[in-house]
């Protein structure tokens, strides 16, 4: 019985994707950057999958919806404007192709 629970958990475990890298990384301090990628550790389903960016007041500064590439469907990106310096949050909600649905955020600086 403890042998097949073991393997349900497994297979369950499997069926939701991660973040593996992040661009700009968590808790980095970098130059205005020209997108976020987040490169998750299975394939996505582009319609469920979202990255948005916000301020340090909370406001949405990403005006471009985020994108699964087509030809890397583990890779999601945002395309962000030219950021002034402050404190943002990436806020990612990640569908994989099964439907299991994960979501989280991480912070990054601009100097």
């Amino acid at each position: 019985m403890a042998l097949a629970f073991g393997f349900l958990y497994a297979a369950s475990a499997f069926a939701h994707v991660f973040p593996q890298n992040q661009e700009p990384g968590a808790g980095v301090s970098v130059a205005s950057p020209a997108q976020v990628k987040i490169t998750f550790d299975g394939p996505l389903e582009p319609a469920f999958t979202t990255l948005t960016v916000t301020d340090a007041t909370g406001k949405q500064v990403n005006t471009a919806k985020s994108s699964v590439d087509a030809s890397q469907p583990a890779i999601a990106t945002v395309a962000l404007p030219v950021l002034p310096a402050g404190h943002y949050t990436v806020h990612w909600a990640a569908v994989a192709d099964d439907g299991h649905r994960t979501h989280g955020d991480y912070s990054f600086d601009v100097k």
